[in-house]
């Protein structure tokens, strides 16, 4: 079974921690929501409470397929401030797995170097966050082994993307069909 892990940090754009989620879900993948917070209660930048699955303290990323930043302010500063979510990062996409981040958290691939020659977006107006990237004015951009969307109203089309690279287009067109997703 395909694993997926989305980290959570307070403040933290709650359509795109659930779409991705329910989405993969919905496919089959063993998807978690992660805390980087110390606590499996994490607010999202407009107030909604969530209950993470499991603390990134004790978790093994080793066996993810994928790892996801969902954006928000201050969620991807909370994001870019810890150390050890950015060397599990770094670690993951230097072994050529797949590597997300949605609205402004690119800015955290961004800043590990992750996204230096590769076609990325980013939410509007932030496009100065992508130092060393090619700037793209696209929903959903995928460069490799990594996708990258430009904020909460693509975050639907950011978890297709991810089921149709973790599951295959067959999954992916039966998502589709099943919650009468259309793009």
């Amino acid at each position: 079974m395909k694993k997926a892990y989305l980290f959570l940090a307070d403040g933290f754009e709650e359509m795109e921690a659930t779409a991705p989620i329910d989405f993969l879900r919905r496919a089959g993948v063993e998807a978690k929501m992660i805390s980087i917070t110390g606590s499996k209660q994490v607010a999202g930048s407009h107030g909604i409470q969530y209950t993470a699955d499991a603390l990134f303290e004790g978790t093994n990323l080793a066996d993810a397929d994928v790892l996801i930043l969902p954006g928000g302010m201050p969620g991807t500063k909370g994001l870019m401030a810890h150390k050890e979510l950015a060397e599990a990062l770094i670690k993951h996409f230097a072994a050529g797995k797949l590597t997300a981040a949605i609205c402004a958290a690119p800015m955290v691939l961004a800043g590990l170097g992750i996204l230096d020659g590769k076609r990325a977006t980013i939410y509007p107006g932030m496009e100065n966050m992508l130092q060393n990237s090619i700037v793209c004015f696209e929903g959903v951009v995928q460069d490799g082994n990594v996708i990258t969307a430009c904020g909460p109203g693509r975050a639907m089309d950011f978890a297709m993307v991810l089921v149709e690279n973790l599951c295959g287009k067959r999954a992916a067109e039966k998502l589709r069909e099943d919650t009468v997703y259309q793009r």
